[in-house]
């Protein structure tokens, strides 16, 4: 267990430069004194760490000093191979990159854990669209990865729901790729962080100059709460259901989200019939009416009676469009 914690340390160093040691018990997880501890086995091994003392103080290693990779288990070198997604670094413009820096991690590596590598990357694959759809086509990305990389401001015009387009002007923070699917976060000078779909950009110019991004912002914080807030503002409305017996998977796979996996988690019993009786979030009343009819006789809206009228009146004009 020391030994890994003392290797990551030594890579904390070298990859992030001068830490404190409250830093690095944080992204350890000891206390203060074994970082004080570890650091001095790390110096007694050969190590060339040393401490800088003050208010900017902090460990770091003699300039120039590199440890290599044969400290990766062979787990740990797998991981690295089912992380690299060719289809994604294709988009970004990085496949030659990625394929370089992969056949070198490969060279580096000690035969068993280059052949276990070798082995994950033969029997594993990760396909980031979801079924019956390719991902967006993002004629910009490339762009916007570069403004990203060299903290460049970039004008754009956007096309938003409902076919609306719009100019803007803003400072692009970080991408993150959501099923399928490329997403800018970005804000105007001074702003608050928006996202965009990047597909949706029409025209793009790299603006002259830089710009600083905002002390402390972290891109997977702010994705981690723009999602869970997202799926809060989704639902606007509850519609109390009777559902079949055998019926959950196909409901659970029509309706989707994990608010309705909950709420069926938190269904009562069935009654006498089999059938079960829940409280589901939806999008809107229409909406609702457009998934449950996929459902067939397997589901009924026991209410609102709003969105029972809406079900009665598809209803009957199927009947009347079959009718004969």
């Amino acid at each position: 267990m020391r030994a890994s914690r003392l290797l990551s340390l030594l890579l904390l160093l070298q990859t992030r430069g001068r830490m404190t040691a409250t830093e690095l018990a944080e992204e350890l997880e000891v206390s203060v004194r074994t970082v004080y501890r570890d650091v001095e086995a790390l110096s007694a091994a050969g190590v060339p760490v040393y401490a800088d003392r003050g208010p900017a103080g902090g460990y770091q290693l003699l300039d120039g000093y590199r440890t290599r990779l044969n400290g990766l288990t062979a787990e740990e070198a797998s991981s690295l191979f089912l992380a690299g997604l060719p289809g994604p670094a294709a988009e970004l413009g990085l496949a030659d990159v990625a394929a370089t820096a992969e056949l070198k991690l490969l060279a580096a590596l000690p035969p068993e854990p280059r052949s276990y590598a070798s082995r994950m990357r033969e029997r594993f694959l990760l396909d980031v669209p979801g079924w019956y759809r390719g991902p967006d086509e993002a004629p910009h990305l490339s762009a916007v990865a570069e403004a990203v990389w060299d903290l460049r401001p970039i004008r754009m015009t956007y096309r938003r729901w409902g076919n609306q387009e719009v100019e803007r002007m803003v400072h692009p923070y970080g991408l993150v790729l959501k099923g399928g699917s490329w997403y800018l976060v970005a804000a105007p000078p001074g702003g608050t962080p928006r996202t965009y779909r990047v597909s949706r950009i029409l025209t793009l110019e790299t603006l002259p100059g830089r710009f600083d991004r905002p002390e402390g912002f972290d891109l997977t914080e702010f994705w981690h709460a723009y999602a869970k807030e997202f799926r809060e503002r989704m639902y606007t409305a509850e519609a109390v259901v009777r559902l079949a017996p055998g019926a959950d998977g196909l409901f659970s796979y029509t309706m989707g989200g994990d608010a309705v996996a909950a709420a069926m988690e938190e269904a009562g019993p069935a009654d006498a019939d089999g059938w079960r009786t829940m409280t589901v979030p939806v999008e809107s009343l229409r909406h609702a009416r457009w998934l449950l009819l996929r459902m067939g006789a397997l589901v009924e809206v026991v209410s609102p009676p709003e969105l029972r009228e809406l079900m009665a009146e598809a209803v009957a004009e199927l009947a009347k469009m079959y009718d004969g």
